[in-house]
């Protein structure tokens, strides 16, 4: 649905995003995920046709996207960039109705219907002005509902809210793409990201940083989160797993008090048969196991890993 091949931008000497590469498949809710300044909206705005790239492509259905002052390459996308604005003097509906008179597109737009989807019937006659943080940006996602998009992009949409509202912007997505909808959501809160999102791309200073599936990007290329051994004694339970075939690393971690006992924690990363069969061959070998729990980072630690910069 949508390609991003080597996406470079510059602006002057200051490059903005450099080298990007992924790829949003129909049916995704893709989290475009960094933190301020990283090149999340620059990207966007090249998606949408707003700047030209200085290297590489973005491609929509299979498509050149659409370049600066033209809509060809926009057909089938919708969103918002950065904050969405409306005239606050006017009501929702006026909005709407502004809106739908700028699209050159034939039909006759949905006025009602959206309203209905993003949960504003009622408050459709209300000027814009009155509205709530939340309402704003579910009359924004009304907005991009207006062109009938087969791909939804939504530039941190829940930004600003209170607990209710980001609670209302999450289940209308959810919603939106159990109905068949594609949707790139550009975000920096994680658990906005781990709570909606099937696809991940994390980016810092302008490069991609990891992509995949949460549990790809989390736990390694191949998916298998690590585990948290605590052994009553840690140089025999290393000697043992060093001559396993069934470990692809371990290392000795910190000593640790379990339930009154003292321990060691071994840090360990198995293969694709799972920690069975290195259980065995620690309680085989006279290992006494304490715990054996799995150590996948959360998104926040592998977020943080990626982008803090170090000195």
């Amino acid at each position: 649905m949508l390609e991003v091949r080597g996406f470079t931008k510059k602006f002057g000497d200051f490059v903005a995003v450099d080298s990007l590469n992924f790829e949003v498949r129909q049916g995704d809710v893709y989290g475009f995920l960094g933190p301020n300044g990283s090149g999340k909206s620059t990207t966007i705005r090249t998606i949408f046709g707003l700047i030209e790239p200085t290297e590489g492509e973005i491609r929509l259905f299979g498509r050149p996207a659409g370049v600066p002052g033209g809509a060809w390459g926009r057909e089938g996308v919708a969103g918002f960039v950065d904050a969405p604005g409306f005239y606050g003097y006017l009501s929702a509906l006026d909005n709407l109705r502004l809106l739908a008179a700028a699209d050159r597109r034939k039909g006759k737009p949905q006025i009602p219907r959206v309203l209905e989807t993003v949960g504003l019937l009622g408050r459709e006659r209300d000027k814009v002005k009155t509205y709530s943080t939340g309402m704003k940006q579910r009359l924004a996602i009304a907005s991009a509902l207006l062109r009938e998009p087969e791909v939804l992009i939504l530039d941190e949409p829940t930004s600003g809210l209170d607990p209710g509202g980001m609670r209302d912007v999450r289940a209308l997505i959810h919603r939106l793409n159990e109905e068949g909808l594609t949707i790139f959501l550009s975000s920096h809160l994680l658990a906005e990201v781990e709570q909606l999102c099937n696809r991940v791309a994390v980016i810092g200073n302008g490069r991609l940083l990891a992509e995949g599936t949460i549990a790809e990007v989390v736990g390694g290329d191949n998916g298998h989160p690590g585990y948290r051994l605590v052994v009553n004694e840690a140089k025999g339970a290393i000697r043992i797993l060093e001559g396993s075939p069934h470990v692809t690393d371990a290392s000795v971690a910190d000593a640790v008090a379990r339930e009154g006992a003292v321990g060691e924690e071994i840090r360990l990363t198995v293969g694709p048969e799972g920690p069975g069969p290195v259980v065995r061959d620690l309680v085989g070998g006279g290992v006494e196991i304490l715990a054996l729990v799995p150590a996948r980072p959360s998104l926040e630690d592998l977020f943080l890993e990626l982008t803090e910069e170090r000195p």
